[in-house]
């Protein structure tokens, strides 16, 4: 079915279990025709959280960053992430690298961040031979969905963030933070309310408390925003997860989250996050040339498994502070 927004003058296709769709034609002017219809498109992803947008042919990464730049206030230079990416230009990245056998699951970006993306952009330059999809789910229909009790505790306690920066595994201190100096990545810890320490081998392990639920600073609308579920020990594959704590130490994973006030949690919490991010899952398969573009804080992402070479694009923009979104733990900084 088409519905035709009010607030974007579009006409968008609203397909139950699919992210709104809007059908545009390939003009060869791709960055024209996003800065034309730059205010419509963001009042589709305000009114729904996201939107994919076919029909553009985009078809190389200087072509996408042009886009990208034209729809956001200002592309993020990524910091604290936790898997590699190669860089194509300034703020326009590859998919993070992960196994493509993996699930990635739901999250949203950077909310361990205090400062993070309010928009994400997508841009699909080839799809594999199956699978792969950047699947979405609305972070206030997760909220509503999840036991009472259990968001009441993460409300009141928020969750923790431990890290491992090593070389030999996952992201070193120095692709994580952009340098290799200690001094200058003490200091943005301290900025940025992490707790960090030097281990004898020279790695670094850092903790940091973040809110898991927090209001849109647009809509007001309370949003399960986090990554309590994908960093999770539980959520990695468990032949992976033995042969890393086997290797390391249950202490010692690359990432793993806890309840604000240490206690882990269990395995059967993380399956039900889980279970109900999938219960309310949508999904639009790529075709070359795709773009999409997501409310950060509404909509949580995910990557499906896949085969095949696979050449998805994103950029992060317009940055939100924690501190405008009513969090519900409070975070001293500095």
């Amino acid at each position: 079915m088409s519905s035709l927004s009010p607030v974007s003058q579009l006409d968008v296709e609203l397909r139950p279990g699919s992210p709104p769709l809007l059908r545009a034609e390939d003009a060869g002017d791709a960055p024209g025709w996003a800065a034309d219809h730059r205010d419509a498109l963001r009042g589709v992803v305000a009114e729904h959280g996201s939107v994919v947008v076919r029909g553009l042919g985009l078809r190389e990464p200087a072509e996408v960053a042009a886009v990208f730049q034209r729809l956001t206030t200002a592309l993020m230079t990524e910091r604290e992430a936790f898997a590699s990416r190669r860089s194509y230009s300034e703020g326009v990245y590859s998919s993070s690298t992960w196994p493509s056998n993996q699930q990635m699951c739901m999250h949203h970006e950077l909310s361990y961040t205090l400062e993070f993306p309010g928009l994400m952009l997508f841009a699909c330059l080839s799809t594999p031979e199956t699978g792969g999809a950047t699947a979405l789910a609305d972070s206030p229909t997760v909220l509503d969905s999840l036991p009472t009790a259990l968001v009441e505790r993460f409300e009141r306690e928020g969750w923790l963030l431990t890290r491992n920066y090593n070389d030999d595994i996952g992201m070193s201190f120095a692709e994580a933070f952009g340098t290799g100096d200690r001094g200058a990545v003490e200091d943005y810890c301290r900025a940025n309310a992490i707790e960090f320490a030097w281990q004898p081998d020279g790695s670094l392990r850092t903790r940091q408390r973040r809110s898991a639920v927090v209001n849109h600073p647009v809509t007001g609308q309370r949003c399960w925003f986090n990554q309590i579920a994908f960093l999770n020990e539980w959520t990695i594959e468990p032949e992976v997860r033995e042969y890393l704590v086997d290797v390391y130490g249950a202490d010692a994973l690359p990432f793993n989250t806890c309840y604000g006030n240490g206690d882990p949690i269990s395995e059967d919490v993380v399956l039900l996050l889980n279970e109900v991010y999938a219960a309310n899952t949508v999904r639009e398969p790529w075709r070359p040339g795709d773009l999409m573009i997501v409310d950060n804080i509404r909509t949580a992402h995910s990557r499906e498994p896949f085969e095949g070479p696979r050449e998805v694009l994103v950029a992060m923009g317009d940055a939100v502070r924690l501190a405008d979104c009513a969090p519900s733990v409070e975070v001293a900084a500095g």
